[in-house]
């Protein structure tokens, strides 16, 4: 049986945190910056998690599950 590939997109949005949650970065802080406000754009700064509904086809992309 072949290997498994990941989806080379998910490899390089996405990773696996130890306990097992999956970190994202934030949409709509790439461009168009000025009329966001600052405490929308601080907001978006850290990284976010996938949500919980999402985790189990995000692992099965990057060949986790």
């Amino acid at each position: 049986m072949p290997k498994m590939k990941s989806v080379s997109g998910a490899k390089k949005r996405f990773k696996v945190k130890k306990n097992g949650a999956i970190k994202r970065g934030s949409a709509f802080r790439s461009h168009i910056l000025t009329k966001k406000s600052q405490k929308r754009k601080v907001a978006l700064r850290g990284p976010q998690s996938v949500a919980s509904v999402d985790s189990k086809r995000v692992k099965r992309m990057l060949c986790q599950a």
